[in-house]
């Protein structure tokens, strides 16, 4: 995060244009685009631990190299690569979590991996807008290169085999990518995920291109003001990933989900109309309680909504789609933030972001409210018909082993099951019936 604003920074002090303020913005997740869409199956076929290895190295070269970049063309096709190593990165991460702890603790453990990730939203934006206005960009670039050596150092002392549990048999490539399509769509969870964080994306993209406008154009703070926007919502990350696990062991995902997309919604409707910096940095702080609590939502929704073997592709799917509605949303910021910019126009971006996100609220509440209970279902299928039949009778069933099924926290993912005619996949109450396979 401190290199993120280092490269906003550099590249608007060097164009003064929304427009490329937004391309590298989009080029750090594009490459998330492109492994989701088209190199999914790399991740459940390739040693997860070998990819975030070689992701890590990848980024040290490049932020090595951008301090000697000449323009600002050069700077974007540098973030690019690095968005390519990230595009890796992190689906293997997301996808490596469920067998590093027992189920009963994934909530506990998003909450921690996303509580530890969201301290640097806290620290490192405001250490990049003041490092950046005292030193360059080129001194956020070499701590950020420095970063890297340490992540991979970490990294190579986690067993390969903790991250994950099989690699999966290709049956081509197509048909791979193809299998991970359909596990992402055909999941209920993860469809809550695809409509609600998209929406809350494509919104979330537009106030990330008016962020560094409303606070030097509109509140007048300079670049010390916008490392202090976006290190407020660093703040509200790390408390929102923090309540997370309790949230929703109290409340249940789509309550806590729903709260969180609206949470993000009165934050932005209310930086819109902020008199100064410092009443935007606590409404900034309020979206990124938000923000937090959504995210945590995300990964166990899309970590339970298949199995290991196809969870990262089916998640980079996901995460593919959800970021192009963040490219999107960007694009359509910096579309509005032409050079010259209007101080009355980052207000307005912001405002249509936050009725934006409270679409994604009622969206992601009335998707996510039907999935079920949140507790583990260790017997998903069960005897079809108990009332009297006329049918033969059918044998009492055997006890179901963990591995056969997907864990589905109520969010009943489709298993491959040689099943007896006598079963079928358990539904919610209430909810219909799905089709023996």
């Amino acid at each position: 995060m401190l290199a993120a604003v280092a490269l906003a920074i550099d590249v608007e002090d060097r164009t003064k244009s929304g427009l490329w303020v937004g391309a590298v913005l989009v080029v750090e997740f594009l490459p998330t685009i492109v492994v989701g869409l088209l190199l999914g199956p790399l991740l459940d076929r390739l040693d997860r631990r070998s990819l975030m290895i070689a992701a890590d190295a990848l980024r040290v070269g490049v932020f090595v190299a951008l301090p000697f970049a000449p323009d600002a063309a050069t700077v974007v096709g540098l973030a690019l690569v690095a968005g390519l190593a990230t595009g890796f990165f992190r689906p293997a991460v997301y996808a490596g979590v469920p067998n590093l702890v027992p189920e009963e603790e994934l909530p506990r453990a998003n909450a921690l991996l996303q509580t530890v990730e969201n301290l640097s939203w806290a620290v490192g934006p405001l250490a990049g807008g003041v490092l950046t206005a005292a030193a360059g960009p080129s001194a956020a670039y070499a701590i950020n290169a420095a970063s890297f050596v340490v992540s991979l150092a970490l990294i190579v002392r986690i067993p390969s085999r903790l991250l994950q549990s099989e690699r999966a048999l290709s049956r081509g490539h197509w048909r791979d990518l193809g299998d991970g399509f359909t596990a992402a769509v055909r999941s209920p969870s993860m469809r809550a995920v695809l409509v609600g964080w998209g929406l809350a994306s494509f919104a979330i993209g537009g106030c990330n291109v008016a962020t560094i406008f409303i606070a030097k154009d509109t509140l007048h703070a300079g670049d010390w003001g916008y490392g202090l926007l976006y290190g407020a919502l660093g703040v509200g990350l790390v408390l929102g990933s923090l309540c997370s696990a309790i949230a929703l062991a109290r409340y249940g995902v789509a309550r806590v989900y729903g709260g969180g997309l609206l949470l993000m919604a009165v934050g932005a409707a209310t930086v819109a109309v902020s008199p100064n910096v410092w009443t935007a940095a606590v409404c900034s702080a309020v979206l990124g309680v938000g923000d937090g609590v959504a995210v945590a939502c995300n990964a166990l929704l899309v970590q339970r909504g298949t199995f290991d073997v196809l969870r990262g592709r089916a998640l980079t799917f996901v995460m593919s789609a959800t970021y192009l509605c963040l490219a999107v949303g960007v694009g359509v910021g910096g579309v509005f933030l032409r050079s010259p910019v209007s101080p009355g126009v980052p207000r307005w971006v912001w405002g249509a972001a936050g009725g934006l996100m409270l679409v994604a609220a009622v969206a992601g509440w009335l998707l996510a409210r039907n999935l079920g209970g949140e507790a583990a279902a260790r017997a998903e299928v069960v005897e079809a018909e108990r009332a009297p039949s006329s049918e033969t009778p059918r044998p009492a069933l055997p006890e179901p082993q963990p591995a056969d099924f997907a864990v589905s926290d109520g969010l009943h993912a489709e298993a491959h099951l040689e099943a007896d005619a006598g079963l079928q996949l358990a539904a919610p109450p209430g909810a219909p019936r799905k089709r023996r396979r």
